[in-house]
């Protein structure tokens, strides 16, 4: 299947004659084959009436048809398997490991979604019956249900190819819940979102669907962006990135004449909390285990610990000596494109600005071409972290701040001070539940995900999952967005009060009736 450069708008590859744009290949710096066309206006407004023109007969639609269609995206992911690893590799330079991984996330997502959506246990029904004799006033048949927003628009993800951008769990969940989408393709890997959306497009044909309920629209500027999320026809936006980005998504919906909601994953340093007696009885393996979850995918992923809190000490001393031996292991890596890499560079000269900061960690430094960088670990103590909040700003990339704390009582201060995050974890023995109670107490006011004795990377995709929390990680620390119960994101409930059997939405009609020949 050869790369066309042009967007996927219906059931139609769209020509553009406007400018155009190429992708890069991080690992080399060299431009990637195929130009592809930027959009904007004109295709969001394309895009977006045949969205909502084909919505009422998607939404429509049972749950058992939803489930093919999924089923069929995922088959139709795999058949492009090879083709999807080989180009995704050239545009991110991730190891083909990671991303075999990272796609069979994305089908295991399809797939949760397409086994969801055929009963409809997801909506959260609710029946209330009649009491027409009750006294001093007869009460009324009320009956609850879900019903889908309308065409979201999804943002697609950078450090996420696959399983957060076009055919990834926002497009899965969305789908699923009976809303068309319009993808904006991320301009780092254009190529790979073009392979995704063509299975999408493909599966919507064979399943027979309305054409309107797929688009992708690929583009390198901010104006496409604004584009989607001004639209009127656009119910429900979603975006994995910067937390400026997302801000500036959310302004955007907010000042709308009809505003709509943004689903926004942006910043967290997912804080570590090590107390005494954990890390006396296990330094050597906390080390190494930190290591790892701060220099996994060049430390691009969104639940990187950027914090660690530790009582200092001998033990702590040690600690950060098995880390530093650990990162200078660690040759220099590409980040996903340059714009990232600079980014990084940017936010870590800032931090070592601060006052009382050390730089332990940092080994070598890559041309400002390359998208190299190497790990960086970085010691402060816990008087100058609470008067500098710049300290507690996510650093998308390979690097993370250990505070020392005087003692325990500072360790709850410090835990009080922290902004929203996605996660938090706390290590502890059995003899330290007392402390590790009053910590969780103050983290779960802070974070989506609380964890206990582990690190915060690895995101479990399944129904008790929540990939959210408080502002500044989400807009929305209601929602999640990986797991089944995402697509609650997509829905809104309704009441029907007094219908009749016949009027009913099916899954609210008695079923007595429904048995009747």
């Amino acid at each position: 299947m050869l790369l066309t450069g042009q967007h996927l708008i219906s059931d139609r590859i769209l020509v553009s004659n406007k400018e155009i744009f190429r992708a890069v290949n991080p690992a080399t710096g060299k431009l990637l084959t195929c130009e592809f066309a930027e959009g904007g206006s004109e295709e969001v407004e394309m895009a977006a009436n045949l969205a909502e023109r084909d919505f009422d007969l998607f939404r429509q639609t049972s749950g058992r048809k939803r489930c093919e269609l999924l089923e069929a995206i995922a088959n139709e992911l795999l058949v492009l398997k090879d083709l999807i690893i080989e180009r995704a590799n050239l545009e991110t330079g991730l190891p083909v490991p990671r991303l075999e991984g990272e796609l069979g996330r994305t089908v295991n997502q399809l797939r949760m979604f397409s086994q969801l959506v055929v009963a409809d246990d997801y909506k959260l029904m609710r029946i209330d019956q009649a009491i027409p004799d009750r006294q001093p006033l007869p009460k009324p048949d009320l009956r609850l249900t879900q019903i889908p927003l309308g065409p979201v628009a999804i943002f697609g993800a950078s450090n996420f190819p696959l399983a957060f951008s076009v055919a990834g769990g926002d497009t899965a969940s969305a789908l699923a819940a009976g809303c068309p989408v319009i993808v904006k393709g991320h301009p780092a890997h254009p190529g790979t979102s073009e392979l995704a959306g063509r299975a999408i497009q493909l599966a919507v044909q064979k399943i027979g669907l309305p054409d309107g309920i797929f688009s992708l629209i690929q583009g390198s500027g901010h104006d496409l962006g604004s584009a989607l999320v001004r639209h009127p026809q656009i119910k429900a936006v979603t975006f994995t990135g910067s937390q400026a980005g997302g801000r500036v998504l959310f302004d955007l919906a907010a000042a709308r004449p009809d505003p709509i909601p943004v689903f926004a994953e942006m910043g967290s340093v997912n804080p570590v909390f090590v107390l005494p007696q954990a890390l006396k009885k296990n330094h050597q393996l906390l080390a190494e285990k930190y290591t790892e979850a701060l220099t996994l995918g060049v430390g691009q992923f969104c639940t990187k610990p950027g914090l660690l809190f530790a009582v200092k000490g001998e033990e702590l001393d040690d600690f950060v000596q098995v880390v530093e031996k650990h990162l200078h292991r660690i040759r220099p890596l590409p980040m996903l494109h340059l714009g990232i890499k600079q980014n990084f560079n940017h936010k870590l000269k800032k931090i070592k600005l601060l006052q009382g900061i050390n730089c332990v960690g940092e080994h070598g430094s890559s041309a400002d071409e390359s998208c190299d960088v190497s790990p960086a670990l970085l010691l402060l103590s816990a008087a100058d972290f609470l008067h500098q909040p710049s300290a507690c700003e996510e650093m998308f990339g390979p690097s993370s701040i250990v505070v020392e704390c005087e003692s325990q009582d500072q360790m709850l201060n410090m835990a009080k001070s922290l902004p929203g995050q996605l996660s938090a974890t706390v290590h502890a023995t059995g003899v330290e539940d007392i402390i590790c109670r009053q910590l969780f107490s103050i983290l779960e006011k802070k974070a989506g995900r609380l964890i206990l004795n582990d690190f915060p990377t690895g995101v479990e995709v399944c129904s008790a999952m929540n990939h959210g929390g408080p502002y500044p990680a989400t807009t929305d620390s209601r929602f999640t967005s990986v797991g089944s119960t995402a697509i609650n994101r997509f829905l809104r409930p309704v009441c029907y009060q007094n219908f009749n059997n016949a009027l009913l939405p099916q899954e609210l009609r008695d079923e007595q009736e429904l048995n009747k020949p």
